[in-house]
């Protein structure tokens, strides 16, 4: 799946690859699939040339538009807690980098992501397709879905709610799950929504994070 072409294959992140896989092992993350594919994701590669010597801490870098690429714990945390399986659809909303939609993709998921940043998303949407990972990818409101290819099996937000999206909770298949974090522009607690019948839901509460706002319609206002 993935192409190692255009330096992703840098030998000199190798080993600092494996190093983040043992250090996300260490604060908690279980799920053996979600480590594998960072190890396998050339996240360098998803930043400036001039940040790429930073890709492997476990720390948010900027990627432009006052948006970031995610603390490497916090797309494992949500990852693991999406439980993607292979053949899965799911929808992204905050494409960002591209980082956690090619996460989805070593998971072996259908993955759909939405940008309202064009800027970001015709770079996202480069880096993917030459590192060689199919995406749908859309320009627009993430806030309001995608509703064209709904239902999904999950569906993750990758900035700050200050509400769950309705229109995100009607999008998902029975037995999907929506992971979003919500709360204020300071801080959120990740959120997951299992929906277990047409108009049954559980609930489940995590720890709390610091994402970028959630700019639209559903979301805080830009």
């Amino acid at each position: 799946m993935l192409n190692w072409g255009s330096g992703a294959n840098n030998p000199k992140f190798k080993q600092r690859r494996q190093n983040l896989v043992d250090k996300l092992r260490d604060k908690g993350i279980e799920d053996e699939r979600v480590l594998s594919a960072i190890n396998m994701v050339p996240r360098h590669v998803f930043v400036d040339t001039a940040l790429e010597d930073r890709a492997y801490k476990d720390s948010a870098l900027p990627i432009g538009k006052k948006q970031t690429i995610s603390q490497p714990y916090t797309v494992a945390r949500q990852t693991e807690l999406l439980e993607a399986k292979p053949g899965e659809k799911v929808l992204e909303i905050g494409t960002g980098s591209g980082y956690q939609a090619a996460i989805l993709c070593e998971l072996g998921a259908e993955v759909y992501t939405v940008e309202r940043h064009k800027k970001l998303y015709e770079k996202a949407r480069s880096t993917l397709r030459e590192l060689g990972y199919s995406v749908q990818a859309k320009l627009g409101d993430g806030t309001k879905g995608w509703s064209a290819y709904a239902p999904y099996d999950a569906i993750v937000v990758t900035a700050g709610a200050p509400v769950v999206p309705d229109d995100l909770v009607d999008q998902l298949n029975v037995n999907g799950r929506l992971v979003v974090p919500v709360g204020s522009e300071e801080r959120q607690e990740m959120v997951r929504i299992i929906k277990i019948r047409k108009d049954e839901f559980e609930r489940e509460r995590y720890s709390s994070f610091k994402f970028v706002p959630l700019i639209g319609e559903k979301g805080w206002k830009g």
